[in-house]
Formats: structure tokens, C-alpha cells, sequence
């Protein structure tokens, strides 16, 4: 497993302990780090796509970013007591991936009280949903552009740093 890849499931998990606790919300996250230490942030419903196309727009990001390794996050509800927020973080040159997932307790109210520390699991890359990303994606010369285009617009919204590893 990368350094990158152990780092990043330290700070994605203390990233939504932050959002959860302290802020009371449990966006989808995506985040990728290059081999360089730039990471990339952002939010996946500001995408507002089907499934598929947000499936291939962040291939794409992966890809063009030339990513050693990216994560990926949700709020996962089994019932209305029982929910986790779960996240994934996959290499690119291994196998395994780092799946975290944490239980979250919410008051009567539903707002958010605690949050159990996140295990940490490794599993099959291919057995995560979004595992495929290092997968080459064959794009149409349009929708190369609208996914560029896309990428542009999002700058405003997209946490950018270097990680300085």
C-alpha cells in the first residue's frame, strides 16, 4: 500500500468526524492524490449526474490527474438506527484496497452525536463498486471536452493542496 493511500484514510476519516460532529452533515467525497502529493477535493452531488456518467467523469479525473491513489465516500443507511459512513481508498498499484467504515448515532432530532472510530479493512480492489477507476475509459471527443469544461467549473468548489509528503 502507497503512503499516500495510508495518509489519506487518516485524514478522510478525521475529515468526516469534523463534517459529521461538527457541522452535521455527511456529503459524498471524492479525493485524489497524485504522485507529486497534490490532492484534489471535492463534493460528488455537485456533479448533480447519473450514476454512470459520475462513474466516468471521475475515471477521467483520475486518469488526467495521474493519480496514485483516490478515495471515495458515502453515508451508508441500513435503517434509521443503524447508519455508517463508509469510504474506500484505492491504490493504484495494489490490489487491495482500504475500506473505513464508521457507525454514526443520531439524537431524536436526527442530528448527528457521535461517530465511532473508523476500522479499517483491506479487500479486493475489484470487489469495490468505484475500484475501476485506474481502468482506461474511451471517451468521445465531446464529452472529453464537457468533462474539461466540468473540471473548470468546479475549481471554485474543489479543495486543492500538497500534501508536502
Amino acid at each position: 500500500m502507497h503512503l499516500f493511500s495510508e495518509n489519506l484514510a487518516v485524514e478522510v476519516s478525521t475529515y468526516y468526524r469534523n463534517l459529521v460532529l461538527g457541522h452535521g452533515v455527511t456529503p459524498k467525497v471524492f479525493t485524489l492524490v497524485n504522485s507529486d502529493g497534490d490532492q484534489y477535493l471535492f463534493f460528488i452531488d455537485d456533479l448533480q449526474m447519473e450514476r454512470a456518467e459520475e462513474d466516468q467523469f471521475l475515471a477521467y479525473i483520475v486518469q488526467q490527474h495521474d493519480a496514485v491513489t483516490y478515495a471515495r465516500g458515502t453515508l451508508v443507511i441500513v435503517d434509521k438506527t443503524q447508519q455508517f459512513i463508509e469510504f474506500a481508498v484505492v491504490d493504484k498499484d495494489d490490489e487491495e484496497a482500504i475500506v473505513c467504515s464508521a457507525e454514526l448515532t443520531r439524537d431524536m432530532e436526527d442530528k448527528p452525536i457521535a461517530l465511532t472510530e473508523f476500522e479499517k479493512t483491506l479487500v479486493k480492489r475489484k470487489s469495490i463498486v468505484f475500484g475501476q477507476l485506474y481502468d482506461p475509459v474511451k471517451l468521445s471527443e465531446e464529452k472529453t471536452d464537457d468533462f474539461e469544461s466540468l473540471w473548470e467549473e468546479m475549481k471554485g468548489k474543489i479543495l486543492h493542496r500538497n500534501m508536502g509528503i
